[in-house]
């Protein structure tokens, strides 16, 4: 047994593999503590921050406390508001208000083009509190440093991205899904109401855009259930390179539409390891949105899954004349999720 061990000790002394066990052992530690946060938070805030009690008067006034995406400018609205673009992003993210230029440039053409809508950039779906991994507390000089050493210090953003995945999972798993995805349904109606007081007016429902990149798609269709519970809202859901399991608020959407770059790896992942987006697992909610025309599926391009080739990368596509941002925004602005109807609950 010595002799084993030995042998172990002797092959982790090259310095990969060193950073490979401790990202494992890491790994394995999260793993196991990281529904504690979600559980506290649960008992902290009680059912009525949750909205479990359906009480839309208190988002009649905004909050003080309003965060911007970076660069963002004030858009002169010329309609009346009844559309909100919430945009959740990917685990490599440090907190709600770190979009990239070119992601605060989607968001700021969407709202021009759109002068009904209203985007709202300050949610961080790997936090049921909504709040930054600068402000977890006991761990914040640890996160704080790993976000300024990212650029120089690989493992760190492999450790930030590490963090945020195990957020991913409880947010997928039946298990504490229930606690996180109402928390952070709760976080998008407080942002939403920050950005604009949402209508009051029951008879009209508001329409609300879930752009969710990388792990934020599978956030964003877990908080639908819970929107459309609290709000009178049709809530559509846009993927953008998202990875998601399949099962979560396919039933509640009135339609998910996903869009895949050609070089994105990361992206079809999903498609391999969730049983449920399996194409003969045809009892899946996903699967019977598809057949039901609530699921679309589009080749955005030439996209990898992020960086300056990214979605929402400033690159500019090889004999196209545009950026990569730039492709993405006129695939989006293409949809048929911008009229002011009501959107049909399918599409054929």
């Amino acid at each position: 047994m010595l002799r084993f061990i030995g042998r172990i000790l002797q092959w982790l002394r090259g310095g990969a593999l060193k950073l490979l066990a401790i990202a494992g052992a890491i790994l394995l530690i999260w793993g196991i503590v990281s529904p504690v946060g979600t559980l506290v938070w649960w008992f902290q805030q009680g059912s009525e921050l949750l909205g479990l009690k359906q009480n839309r008067s208190k988002y009649s006034q905004p909050r003080s406390r309003s965060l911007r995406a970076p660069n963002s400018t004030s858009i002169p609205k010329s309609k009346e508001i009844n559309c909100y673009i919430v945009f959740l992003p990917g685990v490599g993210d440090f907190s709600a208000d770190e979009l990239t230029p070119g992601e605060t440039a989607f968001l700021n053409n969407l709202v021009q083009t759109h002068p009904n809508c209203v985007a709202v950039g300050d949610v961080f779906p790997y936090s049921v509190a909504n709040k930054s991994l600068g402000g977890q507390r006991a761990m914040a000089p640890v996160w704080r440093f790993a976000n300024e050493a990212k650029s120089s210090l690989p493992i760190a953003d492999v450790l930030i991205k590490i963090r945020n995945l195990w957020r991913f999972a409880i947010s997928a798993d039946p298990r504490y899904g229930t606690i996180y995805n109402q928390g952070i349904a709760s976080a998008i109606i407080d942002r939403m109401n920050a950005k604009h007081p949402i209508p009051q007016d029951s008879s009209q429902p508001i329409k609300i855009i879930l752009i969710g990149t990388s792990g934020g798609a599978e956030v964003s269709l877990n908080a639908v259930p819970y929107l459309k519970q609290q709000l009178n809202a049709n809530v559509t859901v846009l993927s953008i390179g998202g990875v998601f399991n399949g099962k979560n608020g396919f039933d509640a959407s009135d339609h998910v539409y996903h869009f895949r770059g050609r070089r994105d790896l990361i992206e079809d992942i999903g498609g391999i390891v969730f049983p449920s987006r399996w194409l003969w697992n045809v009892a899946s909610p996903f699967t019977q949105a598809r057949m039901a025309g609530r699921y679309t599926s589009t080749i955005s391009g030439p996209h990898a899954h992020d960086g300056p080739e990214g979605y929402f990368g400033e690159a500019p596509v090889a004999g196209n004349g545009i950026t990569y941002v730039d492709l993405t925004l006129q695939q989006v602005n293409q949809l048929p999720i911008w009229s002011e109807q009501k959107p049909q609950k399918t599409q054929q």
